[in-house]
């Protein structure tokens, strides 16, 4: 690593970087592990050695040919946690497709946005999750599925879609059953090996919504090269090998479930254990019991529910040894704990993005206490860091300003918005919109967002997402969004709301007025009704002035 009095930092580049696509990835870890167990869902009691998915993946990937989806197509998945997602994943890639992932949580109005901006060709999806009917929201979305053949959906709303694939062996109108798609479809004369050698390493493989400030989920679009590399890379910084377990909780829907998670595994031959559709602190110390994992991912929030959890003393452990804890900085108390109680000496703490695929910086499982509870390490191999001011100077060691990233990690851009994506590329320098310090080591520490994202228990959200929503309520005048701290989620939403003139609406009524419309983790916590924002004196409302207020009577009230 290059180090400099100024904060700018270049990581090792002595390790070369791989040259493959996820398909590749996969051939080669089932050639040189093909008995290893590839992935295990504890859930569903079902386990694959990387032969077994290899040869699964093939046949799905033909059958999305036979499909008529065709090289660059998008296809999205709207799924929680399970072993199909893996095989989509691994199969739209050695098709050539791009995979576009939609949040379990999303409502009507969210999965229409994601499939209409991309133009997703088929979908994928879950008869249901949670308190969400898939099947019957796609239907409220696209009503001409109920008489339409499977794979010949015609919709006014949607006109690009024309597949949908529902998990399991279902028979409804209009869907194709999956368990149809992994038996196999004739694919015809598009061999696959053929395809493969067409595919590019650089070729967009990923789509995942992103929120920012500027309104509406963004389509972080990244390449085979992009998120090999980064799994790559974030395996080899917690050592791990063909002989480990990952219980990997987190979201597949994120890079941290499906890069840093599932690509790291298929990197070394080492084991994916997905212990339950969605995290739940009980079935994930099953699983690590259960299956001896040896390392375990999920944010300080998860990791602080599985420590705290009633029966964490009746399980073994001791298996563990290393791990991840990204989405928000880990306390130092939290963090001792987590070597202490879940043997995990060699975990360490990951900073990064989904538009830089997304890892950037990774403390080691060697650095001291102090490095891996205040800082998030130092910079990943072939990445180029700085910290500027708002004038776009590199600043020296130890002064606050903007992170920017460039390298190989960095997206290719927001899907179809070209105006987006040259507002945070610059000169091939991903801004951030995070603050951060560099020290006379190397290390960073993030210290502060100049973007306004709330970030709640990982999950990112844009504060005009949830005022955008507010404002379709006829007694709404005016809506601001912001985070505000919180011991169990790192921050959760509040809202501060001006009503029309004479309009009754109560507080309790505005967060009922969310329910089942936006994902339940936007939805405000905390709605406060005023007459006016504190302003500056050129008119910009002051957000900061809002979450300090609202932050210190939340202090008074306990």
């Amino acid at each position: 690593m290059k180090i400099d009095s100024l904060s700018h930092l270049v990581g090792d580049t002595n390790r070369p970087l791989l040259n493959k696509t996820i398909g590749k990835l996969l051939e080669d870890a089932a050639s040189q592990y093909p008995n290893n167990t590839a992935i295990i869902s504890s859930k569903q009691n079902t386990r694959m050695s990387y032969s077994e998915l290899n040869q699964t993946v093939n046949t799905v990937a033909r059958s999305f040919i036979a499909l008529g989806l065709k090289k660059g197509d998008r296809i999205g998945i709207w799924s929680p946690n399970n072993i199909e997602w893996v095989i989509t994943l691994y199969a739209a890639a050695r098709a050539g497709l791009v995979l576009v992932n939609i949040n379990p949580a999303y409502r009507l109005s969210e999965l229409e946005y994601a499939l209409r901006r991309v133009g997703c060709r088929a979908l994928v999806l879950a008869k249901s999750f949670k308190s969400s009917d898939y099947t019957e929201m796609l239907r409220a979305l696209v009503p001409e599925v109920d008489h339409c053949r499977p794979g010949e959906l015609k919709s006014e709303a949607l006109p690009d879609l024309s597949t949908l694939i529902l998990l399991g062996d279902y028979k409804l109108p209009g869907f194709l059953a999956f368990s149809d798609v992994r038996e196999g479809f004739d694919a015809g004369p598009a061999g696959l090996a053929e395809l493969g050698q067409r595919i590019s390493p650089d070729a967009p493989v990923n789509i995942q919504f992103t929120s920012g400030t500027t309104g509406s989920p963004k389509g972080a679009t990244l390449t085979h090269n992009n998120i090999v590399n980064n799994a790559y890379f974030v395996a080899q910084g917690i050592r791990l090998s063909n002989t480990d377990k990952v219980c990997s909780p987190v979201p597949l829907y994120h890079c941290f479930g499906m890069v840093m998670a599932t690509l790291a595994c298929a990197n070394v031959g080492a084991t994916l254990v997905l212990p339950d559709s969605a995290f739940d602190p009980l079935t994930t110390l099953e699983a690590v019991s259960q299956e001896k994992c040896t390392a375990l991912y999920g944010v300080p929030t998860m990791f602080s529910m599985i420590l705290n959890h009633p029966e964490k003393a009746s399980f073994d452990v001791s298996s563990l040894r290393t791990g991840i804890v990204a989405g928000a900085l880990c306390p130092e108390v939290l963090m001792k704990q987590i070597i202490d109680e879940l043997n995990m000496s060699e975990i360490t703490n990951c900073y990064g993005m989904t538009e830089t695929s997304p890892v950037s910086f990774q403390s080691a499982v060697d650095d001291s206490m102090q490095v891996r509870t205040t800082t998030v390490g130092s910079v990943h191999p072939h990445v180029e860091v700085k910290v500027i001011d708002e004038n776009g100077n590199t600043l020296p060691r130890g002064e606050r300003g903007e992170l920017c990233t460039k390298g190989y990690s960095v997206m290719q851009g927001y899907w179809n918005d070209q105006q987006k994506t040259d507002e945070s590329i610059i000169d091939g320098w991903m801004h951030t919109g995070d603050e951060a310090v560099i020290d006379e080591h190397g290390y960073a520490a993030i210290v502060g967002r100049i973007k306004d994202t709330i970030i709640r228990g990982g999950e990112n959200i844009a504060p005009k997402e949830i005022e955008d929503y507010l404002l379709t309520h006829s007694d709404i005048l005016e809506a601001q969004a912001f985070g505000v701290s919180d011991s169990k989620y790192g921050e959760i939403v509040a809202v501060w709301v001006r009503l029309h003139d004479k309009a009754t609406l109560s507080e309790e009524q505005i967060k009922e007025y969310c329910k089942g419309q936006i994902a339940h983790f936007k939805i405000p916590a905390i709605v406060k009704l005023v007459d006016e924002f504190p302003m500056t004196v050129t008119g910009k409302i002051q957000k900061f002035v809002m979450r300090n207020a609202t932050e210190k009577a939340l202090r008074q009230h306990v």
